[in-house]
């Protein structure tokens, strides 16, 4: 045994709690810890599947399989919602299973805000389906037609008042085949019992308790620990490593040498020196005192600095058009100076940064691989974890732990990648943890921006012409080398489907080389062009003499559809139908409205206090953000209140969406205030929360009031919305409150200066 002692989250809580050191709104009563509780928890041997997502129990147990991944969102919870709704299944009969990665499920990647707009009808019908057999069940065991057999809450009735359990038809449900969906009879919104009510997380109590099972929880099969030294610089390689110290640590297994990653980065691993250990602390120590010496490669020239400078030079020439209405260059060439306005905009690069780093756990034998991962996209861990070992995908076992966090790094499988190739190494099963400075300097990174706008305005301050170039590393690097034109679907996300009503637009995109992994975050694109349209709009307000949310209201124009292209945009609409999911400028302007009246817009301030607004429209929903904010006469910043309106068409859990607008509008101020991910060298400087800033609470809002605008339309976005809106409201708010205008994030000491 090591002399070293790991800790575990569950028994920490344990000992806590017993010594009285540890004080939570929470009993600690009843059987120990389960090993394996909540999110992994195994389905019952006497469970028989009714559909794809619902078996049953003999005793009326319901199973309904999550085949996302939950990370705070509480998808478990509105999946298990939807099912049991239309299967008029008793809410304290349900367990939530967890689904492992499999084909069957189809897209299992949860980010893009979509879990909810992609499975509510087939959840719905799955459900229905249930609550139709055993509705078949009962009337064949009466002997009467199904239409005087009612089911609500775990029972069927008849209507001579004869009454049968769940539980008393699931054999006999059972037998019967189940029908296509076209001969379903869904609910009626007015007959919805748990859908669009808000409901609590199904997983709380075992996450305050420290039961429910993260990544660095799986305690079977008992693994060795392995930390990597990876290269700082993306495509860097090993040129030599002494690993004599490293070896004589108590607790250190072996020293194993990763595969250097080859071509585009994809979610391949980037390589480096892996010490395998005993324990974490062991592994950790080694890696301290291990000599590692790098070849840097074609990206060891990467400077934040100068790639700024690039790219602000990039957007101030000409590029490709991407969007074309009328003639906005020729209006602007002709245009007087005093009548125009000109600003260029810069967001760094940012890291997703969740509260919990990457972690895997992988046991590989020859005919298989078992992983067990805090991944978003266990499909991709299947892909990716089968090219690392030369398996085919479908040998590949992937179980979804609870995620602590993911905003989009956690659907990046190098870490499960890692695990499965030292565990074909070693013959044993490994966790490689990854430590927050591991994350920090080795993320896939939201990409650099720069924004160049122009506007004529006209004599009452419209906008008659307008011209915007963006420029960006583009996510297209990270699956092919030497790529640097934007996707269509990074250019649609706030680009190419900006609002603004004017006769003149032409949109260009100009091209961007990424020296570093680039890969989505909570929002993506959206961020930066939302921030540099908003701001824009709330300069072109104040050039003119007008109110911001006045003058927003009139620059996105009057409630009608924008089909987009229409002016030659190549535009996917997030892959929806536009039919269905038309760009309504009139529910934009219903949310601006909205949270004008919940700040109460227009009200007399105190001294150095401002508002700001922005609104915008992202993965199909609509949202507007007010943020009040008081900047001392020394440039101090803080943020008072934020007001939220939100039309996400409809909605499961009321609940959960106001905790995802109020999360993501904090995961906003990240973007403002952040000093962002610089590099130098090709290295990120930044390392941990010391200086990689996320909003502590003294950074963020006593108060963000939310409201969700009723919607009998098909569900949109929730997880992502309310970030983009965020930077520029607070942005235009301090410009209110002390006449400093903040066109390059971060915020930094710009208000000091």
């Amino acid at each position: 045994m090591s002399k070293y002692f790991d800790l575990d989250r569950r028994g920490f809580l344990k000992s806590s709690a017993a010594a009285g050191a540890l004080v939570l709104g929470t009993c600690f009563v009843g059987a120990a810890p389960r090993a394996m509780a909540g999110v992994l928890a195994k389905p019952s041997q006497a469970a028989k599947q009714a559909n794809l997502f619902v078996a049953l129990r003999p005793d009326g147990i319901v199973e309904i399989t999550c085949h996302r991944s939950e990370m705070g969102q509480q998808i478990r919870t509105a999946i298990a919602q939807i099912v049991a709704d239309e299967m008029e299944a008793a809410w304290d009969k349900v367990v939530v299973i967890q689904g492992k990665g499999d084909l069957k499920y189809g897209d299992q990647n949860t980010d893009g805000s979509r879990s909810i707009r992609y499975n509510m009808q087939r959840l719905r019908e799955m459900g229905a389906s249930v609550r139709y057999l055993m509705q078949q069940a009962a009337a064949a065991r009466w002997n009467v037609p199904i239409d005087q057999c009612t089911a609500q809450q775990h029972a069927v009735s008849h209507s001579s008042g004869k009454t049968l359990q769940y539980a008393e038809l699931v054999n006999d449900a059972l037998s019967i085949t189940p029908p296509g969906n076209e001969s379903l009879t869904l609910k009626k919104r007015s007959e919805w019992r748990y859908i669009n009510t808000a409901m609590e997380h199904i997983d709380l109590k075992d996450i305050v308790t420290g039961k429910a099972t993260f990544a660095a929880d799986v305690l079977a099969p008992k693994a060795l620990i392995a930390m990597i030294v990876r290269p700082p610089v993306v495509g860097g390689k090993v040129k030599s490593f002494d690993a004599k110290a490293a070896k004589a640590i108590e607790g250190v297994v072996d020293i194993i040498e990763m595969p250097a990653a080859q071509g585009a980065p994809l979610f391949q691993p980037k390589g480096g020196i892996a010490i395998v250990a005993q324990n974490t602390w062991a592994a950790i120590k080694a890696r301290r005192v291990l000599t590692v010496e790098w070849d840097n490669g074609k990206n060891g020239d990467y400077n934040s600095n100068t790639f700024k400078d690039e790219l602000l030079a990039t957007v101030s020439s000409s590029q490709a058009s991407v969007r074309e209405l009328g003639n906005a260059s020729s209006v602007l060439a002709n245009a007087k100076d005093e009548n125009k306005l000109v600003a260029q905009y810069y967001a760094p690069h940012l890291a997703q940064a969740p509260m919990e780093p990457p972690c895997a756990t992988a046991m590989y034998y020859k005919d298989r691989v078992d992983v067990w991962a805090a991944t978003q996209n266990p499909q991709a861990d299947m892909q990716t974890v089968g090219t690392m070992v030369g398996m085919p995908k479908e040998q590949i076992n992937v179980h979804v732990t609870m995620l602590g966090g993911g905003f989009g790094r956690k659907s990046k499988p190098d870490f499960s990648a890692e695990a499965a190739y030292l565990s074909m190494k070693t013959g044993k099963a490994i966790r490689v943890q990854w430590t927050r400075e591991d994350d920090i300097q080795h993320s896939f990174y939201h990409a650099v921006s720069a924004q160049h706008i122009e506007a004529s305005l006209n004599e009452k301050g419209a906008i008659e012409a307008y011209l915007h170039r963006t420029a960006f590393s583009p996510i297209a690097s990270t699956f092919q080398e030497n790529a640097t034109v934007a996707m269509g679907f990074e250019l649609r996300l706030g680009f190419t489907d900006n609002p603004i009503n004017t006769p003149n637009m032409k949109l260009e995109n100009g091209e961007a080389p990424a020296k570093t992994r680039i890969g989505w975050m909570r929002s993506v694109s959206n961020i930066f062009h939302a921030f540099s349209i908003q701001s824009f709009i709330a300069e072109a307000a104040h050039k003119g003499g007008r109110d911001q949310k006045d003058y927003l209201l009139e620059t996105i124009g009057p409630p009608r559809i924008l089909d987009v292209s229409e002016q030659n945009a190549d535009y996917d609409n997030y892959g929806a139908d536009k039919a269905e999911y038309p760009l309504d400028i009139g529910k934009l302007r219903a949310v601006i409205e909205k949270v004008a009246d919940m700040s109460k817009w227009g009200r007399e301030l105190p001294k150095g206090r401002g508002l700001g607004i922005a609104a915008h429209r992202s993965f199909l929903t609509y949202v507007a953000t007010v943020v009040e904010v008081e900047v001392s006469d020394s440039g101090e910043l803080k943020i008072i209140k934020s007001w939220v309106s939100i039309d996400a068409g409809t909605v499961v859990n009321t609940d959960t969406v106001i905790n995802q607008v109020q999360g993501g509008s904090i995961y906003g101020i990240t973007a403002a205030i952040s000093e962002g991910i610089t590099f130098k060298e090709g290295k990120a400087e930044q390392s941990n929360f010391h200086n990689y800033r996320v909003p502590r609470m003294s950074d963020s809002p006593l108060e963000i009031d939310v409201e969700i605008i009723p919607s009998d339309a098909p569900p949109a976005g929730v997880g992502e919305p309310a970030t983009p809106v965020y930077a520029p409201a607070l942005c235009n708010a301090i410009f209110a409150a002390c006449g400093k205008r903040i066109r390059h994030l971060p915020i930094g000491d710009q208000l000091k200066a």
